[in-house]
């Protein structure tokens, strides 16, 4: 597999004069160049394309005085002692190959972001999953403020880590978000505490199987000093727990959607509560929040704010401030937001459900639902899904490319629910399934727009997908 393991011991790292090759250029390249420039290393970037936005960051660079390569991100360059890589490079590539031949360490932003972090640095609170990860590391981020605490949500929700660890505000801890592809490329990092929220099939194109998808899921355990955190209803997460090699204390702490046993949190008569850290958890237990406090408070998102309170609580947050932290927290757009009620139908925007596991989540928190669904599966089968959610569909409306694939589960696993599909790919299209879906709706009912599916088929991304959700119900309702 990748080279990502060559070098797996962390600590101080002398870059002056060593020669660097940055793999990409975008949000994580350009800052990681500077960052080793700035220390004395001779840096080579190498990229795969050569467009405009690559020939302005090029010359942004050059500028500077660093070597960089466009339309070929291939060749390793000669004298290379470490390769500093963009996440989503996958580890096949011939660069990676040729790294790990010559004996060359191949590192991602995030383990540069590591090994750069200063003796004072403030301790990582770490979170991944399938689904959910932005979410709860929002909603940590909103805990820990609330407990006077100096923090930012950083990572894969858009924050470079390299920027956080290298910027002049203080920190006492981070939030951080970590993808698959950066845990992989991350051989020595290691958090005060950390969750994995699920697994499910996903990315298994760049991983290549889902073994070794969750075995980078689980690096993020390694050397944890608290808290192991895990999804108590996906037993997957609780292997990979088992499997880390954590420092001496360290815990496993699940959550659960039901009544918690010792160690865990879980949800008593719609109350947050905490048996992992208190005092005698065989007997005791401590409120944290209400079920109301949390918005919205779908299924799966309880259980987002269970394992940020679990990550706040081995960080010795009081129980107040994670129930003023849940309250304080609204999440991003098109994750399950409430757009309009027309006619007594709720149409709710989930677009950020871009795979099976995430609708499937969306669709356990309403009923009946007349679901709007489809775009790109990106190998994605539907057949377990609409099983598992047959009971609640009311109709469902299908666009986007691959939407025969779910035309057919349906067919299969539920064959009495109404189906509209609609063979159109242009920008009224959103309109008629909106249109369709408020015509097989009842009063009581919600129209869902969970796609299950990626949207670069039919739109920019699952933002613009949701925004033409939305408008298409202000229309309706006008």
């Amino acid at each position: 597999m990748g080279s990502g393991q060559v070098t797996s011991t962390s600590g101080p790292f002398d870059f002056q004069g060593k020669h660097v090759t940055v793999a990409g250029l975008g949000v994580s390249g350009v800052p990681a160049a500077k960052a080793l420039h700035a220390r004395g290393a001779v840096v080579t970037v190498v990229n795969d394309g050569d467009d405009a936005r690559a020939r302005e960051q090029a010359a942004e660079l050059e500028a500077l005085g660093i070597t960089v390569r466009l339309g070929d991100g291939s060749s390793l360059p000669e004298g290379t002692e470490l390769v500093v890589t963009a996440p989503g490079w996958q580890p096949g590539k011939p660069l990676f190959r040729a790294a790990e031949q010559a004996g060359v360490p191949v590192w991602g932003d995030v383990e540069l972001a590591w090994r750069l972090r200063g003796p004072d640095a403030a301790p990582w609170l770490a979170v991944t999953g399938t689904n959910g990860k932005t979410t709860t590391v929002q909603m940590l981020a909103s805990i820990l403020k609330a407990a006077g605490l100096r923090t930012a949500a950083v990572g894969n929700i858009g924050v470079s880590l390299l920027d956080a660890v290298l910027g002049e505000q203080e920190y006492d801890v981070l939030a951080v978000e970590l993808s698959s592809y950066q845990l992989h490329w991350a051989p020595s990092l290691r958090a005060h505490s950390a969750a994995v929220l699920n697994l499910a099939p996903d990315h298994l194109d760049w991983h290549g199987s889902m073994e070794a998808y969750a075995r980078d899921k689980g690096r993020i355990y390694e050397g944890n000093k608290v808290a192991c955190v895990y999804n108590v209803a996906d037993r997957a997460t609780e292997d990979l727990v088992r499997e880390a090699d954590v420092e001496e204390g360290c815990r496993a702490v699940g959550f659960t959607l039901g009544a918690p046993g010792p160690s865990q949190l879980g949800v008593v008569d719609g109350i947050l509560v905490d048996r992992a850290f208190v005092e005698n958890r065989q007997k005791n237990a401590q409120e944290l929040a209400e079920v109301s406090d949390i918005h919205p408070p779908a299924p799966h998102n309880i259980a987002n704010a269970l394992a940020a309170a679990a990550l706040a609580r081995a960080f010795g947050v009081p129980a107040t401030a994670v129930r003023d932290g849940l309250r304080a927290f609204r999440p991003d757009a098109h994750r399950i937001a409430h757009v309009a009620d027309l006619d007594g139908v709720a149409y709710v925007d989930d677009s950020k459900a871009t795979n099976t596991h995430a609708a499937e989540a969306s669709l356990a928190a309403y009923e009946p639902i007349v679901w709007i669904a489809g775009g790109l599966a990106k190998g994605a089968t539907f057949d377990e899904l609409v099983a598992k959610s047959a009971k609640r569909l009311r109709g469902a409306v299908l666009i986007g490319a691959d939407r025969a694939l779910i035309r057919d589960a349906l067919a299969r696993h539920a064959p009495e629910v109404p189906v509209v599909d609609l063979d159109r790919t242009d920008t009224g299209a959103m309109l008629q399934a909106v249109t369709e879906a408020k015509r097989l709706a009842r009063p009581g009912d919600t129209v869902l727009l969970a796609p299950a599916c990626a949207s670069m088929d039919m739109f920019t991304n699952y933002n613009q997908r949701g925004d033409a959700f939305a408008a298409a119900v202000r229309e309706l309702g006008a």
